[in-house]
């Protein structure tokens, strides 16, 4: 064969073998443009991925540095060439040429003062002249700060997008206060359970350390150690959460102080998975139980009585318990006391129940069954599985 008809052969070949290649690499393009949806859907997507991302940065208010991570997102969502984040104090967080700021600390003022959405036009930026959209965030009624949005021409749409962003920024904030009010309500709550504790039980203690004074100075000593324990855990400075493990050990400190107060007449057994000890719960949530137990259970009971407190795995959660068979409560009462009546009865079992309906919802209650002359069984259920809430104390953003 002609070497001419070869090399023609050759390249018949090779331009087969790019057009099938090409046809492949096109049938992929079209697949992987099918798996992203339409462009309406890809459009949502996006549209949402940056709300969710500014977010983030929005739940600490409009200060900086916060306000300044999430106007970036807010610029790419709006489109438009700068967009501020302007405080009630003037702060500006700015995302844009910086001649924008003073315009929009200006502008802000004007709209916050009014509160109503505002245009200004022909603002001088460098050598350039743009316009301004203003719409003003309202929390509570009032107008907090501002989002001010640049273009070269602002129109309609511009504005009307400006005062939603400007609604989706207050909604997040008022998120923020909502959280910051229910962690101080949480922390007045876990106040008010120490103020509770601390009078009855260190009279019992002291009088039961200082009986074995005289009579028993070695088991005096490891009574105030025991002591200096439980009421160091309980009066400390730093978180609203803590293990299971922790707060057990916090338990067996003040078992071991009321049986130097009731002798042989208190009997405790424990039943705890090791799988659930590093289970993470609010603080002062198990032993608020076992004293109830001690006080409203067996205290009155002729002849004490028997706390069981038990700990088990289920599944994506642990299910704790503390079960007396003490004199019991009159289940009316008690309802009373968990709905927040009858002030200083059972004031445990109310701060831990409302503590638990805040941090895990109404489901996540306390349950409680007892009745007069039969004792009292107190359950609790939560999740095992927490990522806000760090092992040692801390709420995790």
């Amino acid at each position: 064969m002609p070497e001419s008809m070869l090399l023609a052969a050759a390249g018949g070949v090779v331009a087969g073998a790019l057009a099938v290649g090409l046809v492949v690499l096109l049938r992929r393009i079209v697949l992987a443009s099918r798996e992203l949806g339409t462009d309406e859907e890809r459009a949502t997507y996006r549209t949402l991925h940056l709300a969710s991302r500014a977010a983030a940065h929005l739940r600490n208010g409009l200060g900086e540095p916060d306000a300044a991570r999430a106007v970036r997102h807010l610029r790419t969502l709006l489109g438009s060439e700068g967009v501020a984040l302007v405080d009630r104090a003037g702060g500006v967080a700015l995302d844009g040429d910086d001649a924008m700021r003073s315009a929009a600390a200006e502008l802000a003022a004007q709209v916050t003062a009014s509160g109503r959405p505002q245009i200004r036009r022909g603002i001088r930026s460098g050598r350039r002249e743009s316009d301004a959209a203003a719409a003003p965030v309202r929390v509570g009624g009032r107008a907090v700060g501002a989002v001010v949005a640049f273009e070269p021409t602002v129109r309609a749409g511009l504005v009307r997008a400006t005062g939603e962003v400007a609604d989706w920024v207050a909604a997040q904030v008022e998120l923020g206060e909502l959280d910051a009010s229910r962690a101080a309500l949480a922390e007045a709550e876990v106040r008010a359970l120490r103020a509770q504790i601390s009078p009855h039980f260190i009279y019992n203690s002291l009088n039961a350390i200082a009986s074995f004074i005289n009579t028993d100075p070695a088991t005096a000593r490891e009574l105030v150690l025991e002591f200096a324990d439980f009421t160091r855990y309980s009066f400390r400075r730093h978180g609203d959460f803590t293990t299971v493990a922790e707060e057990l050990r916090s338990i067996d400190s003040y078992l071991r102080l009321e049986r130097a107060r009731f002798g042989e007449r208190l009997t405790v057994t424990l039943q705890i998975a090791p799988e659930v000890l590093s289970t993470v719960v609010p603080f002062l949530s198990i032993q608020p139980l076992v004293e109830n137990a001690v006080r409203h259970g067996l205290e009155s009971k002729e002849g004490g009585g028997r706390i069981s407190i038990t700990a088990v795995d289920s599944g994506a959660y642990a299910e704790l318990s503390v079960e007396d068979d003490g004199v019991g409560i009159d289940p009316a009462a008690l309802e009373r006391a968990l709905a927040g009546g009858a002030a200083g009865e059972h004031v445990g079992l109310r701060n831990v129940d409302a503590r638990l309906r805040q941090v895990y919802g109404d489901e996540h209650g306390l349950v409680v069954e007892t009745n007069v002359g039969a004792g009292t069984l107190v359950r609790m259920r939560v999740p095992k599985s927490q990522p806000r809430h760090a092992p040692d104390g801390r709420i995790e953003r």
